[in-house]
């Protein structure tokens, strides 16, 4: 019997770890589990960053080590945790595996992961002694708890009565040549990986696949920890803790829950593992010439003696979410912790009534939905957190609309270049949801910063449309959005104080991914706010996203949202309606969008790649020609409004194809906008062609 944990830690949060990992402990051995698997570097959080370099981060890892080996809860269990380890000067990612107050080994992490999101490169050193163990000086506060001056430290596994573990640690499962390979050769029965796995859109059945086929050609029992939650950046772990055998699911932990501890306990059987290998010729040769492990001898056994009787898990099917569903959850996990956690009193949203701010008021309703949900399923954690950001100790919430009105306000700022249309959209939705509304007129605001520019340069810019040029009018339309931006910031501080109740509210953005990339967004604008839910998500799956709330929220405003052209209601109105959208202002669609985003970042192609690419993908619809006026126009806008980048709203991290610039997409803000031996490839080939 072995448990798996989801925890959802917090980087440096030692206190809350510590009752966390000890929670799952005890919860794993009140089930009867004799092994407990835990995430990656749980004891300090896994996004430390530069925090690793500090001693402090090591020293204080330790202690809370210290306060494990004496409690009471990790004992008659092998308890499996992770922390950073400095050994000989080096700092290493590493499990602790330990049993009644004796470290068993700690085992270093093999590969580091360093694309995307990861950086642990910068933070540690890959372990690549491969099948050698050295001794490890533990710090006297261990000794004196555990007796023991030295441990194994290194690439070994642990033989106990009846089996034998080998531990893989998150990347090293997404290697070509994990460990889990030799290992199962080499008779290691069952297999550990702790992770720090973030979501990512339609990812998890990969993760999934991975899981089940380390065990599909080599037989064993694969079992699978991972973080959940936001520990204190632009990431959501989204834990999916599971436990595997010969290749099936045996158990499945959720990927959005506000529980801060989920624990998974499976019973399995050794011999059908063991009968699985042994139909496999080709692997029994194999194991024949493996090379072997170091073994770490440990006196206790993971079954009982008389256990004939006990019922073993069964295969089950993994049950995954839709795109939309996962809309619906993970921001909405992610916006429930970043408000708990920053002990803020709600969010306030500029809600304009088009589609991007629409879905972030939705992702904002259902984490109201998710917490009724919890509260009612007796999450005593859930409840107190609700309770402090309200301000009531005496307060439950049980319906999603009235959380709502208490802790999220939003705000239509109209100008005289908004149609009622706009106005109506807005209004009915947060009717629906439940949001405290407010309705303002920035003109004044507008006219007021105008008029200082007038005054002192004795000129009036104008609009296109009253014979402006297109400096003017778009100075014209930067000013409303920026006011915007100062008065969003204003009503956060202080409506609940005109109100009559404390606290302040975070500001939400609702700029979306595609718009991002193109850089069609004023810098300083309603983009800019202290975190962005749906920053890192299409306007496709967002339209999508809609759609399933209209169905599944019985959200009715939101079709007239859905039907209505996007605009950034900016210009002047003709005849009462909008004649802005940014479709044409962008000069491209959304879907274009999307495709020059995903060939950019994941098909790693730059001007002329992309061009390549292209007039295949696009050859029935498209002219060779045609193809490379898109494609120059969509890098010319791309490179000319890259510094906006550089000071993007924090945003949910969702799509593998995001510009974030802080740490997933490295670029210059700087560029050549002409591209000129770029484009000149292009014209070659357009020529040829």
């Amino acid at each position: 019997t072995v448990a798996t944990c989801a925890l959802n830690q917090w980087a440096l949060d030692f206190e809350g770890n510590l009752e966390r990992i000890v929670r799952s402990i005890a919860v794993a051995r009140s089930r009867g589990a004799r092994y407990r698997l835990g995430p990656e570097l749980e004891i300090c959080g896994y996004g430390c960053s530069d925090h690793y370099y500090e001693s402090d981060t090591l020293l204080h890892s330790f202690q809370v080590l210290e306060k494990l080996l004496e409690s009471p809860a990790t004992q008659d269990i092998i308890c499996d945790v992770g922390m950073p380890v400095l050994h000989r000067n080096v700092r290493y990612n590493c499990r602790v595996i330990f049993l009644n107050k004796k470290i068993l080994l700690i085992r270093p992490k093999i590969a580091l992961a360093n694309e995307g999101n990861y950086r642990e490169f910068r933070w540690f050193t890959p372990w690549s002694k491969a099948r050698h163990v050295e001794e490890y000086f533990l710090p006297r506060i261990i000794q004196e708890v555990t007796g023991q001056e030295t441990v194994p430290f290194g690439d070994a596994v642990l033989a106990t009565k009846d089996t034998c573990l080998g531990a893989e640690m998150c990347e090293e499962l997404w290697t070509p040549n994990s460990p889990h390979i030799d290992m199962g050769l080499d008779g290691v029965e069952i297999f550990t990986n702790s992770s720090g796995s973030h979501h990512v859109l339609r990812k998890a059945h990969t993760r999934v696949d991975l899981v089940n086929s380390a065990t599909a050609k080599n037989g064993g029992i694969y079992i699978f920890a991972n973080q959940k939650g936001c520990d204190g950046d632009r990431l959501y772990y989204d834990g999916c803790a599971m436990i595997s055998m010969n290749g099936e699911t045996v158990a499945q932990g959720s990927q959005f829950s506000l529980d801060d501890v989920e624990v998974l306990v499976a019973t399995l059987d050794l011999e059908d593992v063991r009968s699985y290998r042994a139909e496999i010729s080709s692997r029994s040769l194999a194991a024949s010439k493996v090379n072997p492990y170091p073994r770490v001898k440990v006196n206790f056994a993971l079954s009982c003696p008389d256990d004939v009787a006990v019922p073993t898990c069964m295969p089950i099917q993994w049950r995954y979410h839709s795109p939309e569903e996962e809309i619906s959850l993970g921001p909405a996990c992610w916006l429930w912790d970043y408000l708990r956690r920053s002990k803020q009193a709600g969010f306030l949203l500029p809600l304009s009534g088009g589609i991007d701010s629409s879905a972030t008021a939705c992702i904002v309703y259902s984490m109201c939905r998710q917490v009724c949900l919890a509260v009612k399923n007796g999450n005593a954690d859930v409840l107190a957190d609700a309770r402090r950001i309200v301000h009531d100790e005496t307060y439950t919430p049980e319906d999603p609309r009235e959380f709502c009105k208490r802790v999220f306000t939003t705000c239509y700022m109209a100008s005289e270049n908004s149609s009622q249309d706009t106005c109506n959209r807005a209004k009915l939705l947060a009717e629906q949801i439940g949001s405290y509304h407010i309705n303002l007129n920035i003109d004044v605001a507008v006219k007021a910063v105008v008029g200082i520019f007038s005054t002192v340069t004795g000129r009036t810019p104008r609009f296109s449309v009253y014979g402006g040029s297109s400096r003017e009018s778009l100075a014209l339309q930067n000013v409303q959005a920026r006011i915007r931006m100062v008065l969003a910031y204003l009503f956060a501080q202080l409506t609940l104080w005109a109100r009559g109740m404390p606290g302040g509210l975070l500001v939400l953005g609702s700029a979306n991914v595609d718009e991002s990339l193109r850089g069609y967004l004023t810098k300083y604008d309603c983009s800019s706010a202290d975190i962005n839910p749906i920053g890192g998500i299409s306007k496709t799956d967002l339209k999508n996203f809609i759609q399933y709330c209209i169905e599944n929220f019985q959200l009715t405003a939101l079709r007239s949202i859905m039907s209505a052209p996007p605009t950034a209601e900016l210009e002047p109105l003709v005849d009462g309606q909008v004649a802005q959208t940014d479709e044409a202002d962008m000069g491209m669609t959304y879907a274009e969008l999307s495709v020059y985003g995903k060939l950019r970042k994941i098909a790693k192609a730059g001007p002329y790649s992309m061009f390549c690419k292209l007039i295949n993908m696009w050859k029935e619809i498209c002219t060779p020609r045609e193809v490379a006026s898109k494609v120059k126009h969509f890098f010319r806008m791309y490179s000319v409004n890259r510094h906006k980048m550089t000071t993007l709203t924090p945003s949910y991290h969702a799509e593998n194809y995001s510009p974030d610039d802080n740490r997933f997409d490295l670029r210059p803000f700087l560029y050549n906008t002409t591209w000129s031996w770029q484009f000149r490839c292009i014209d070659k080939q357009v020529n040829a062609l």
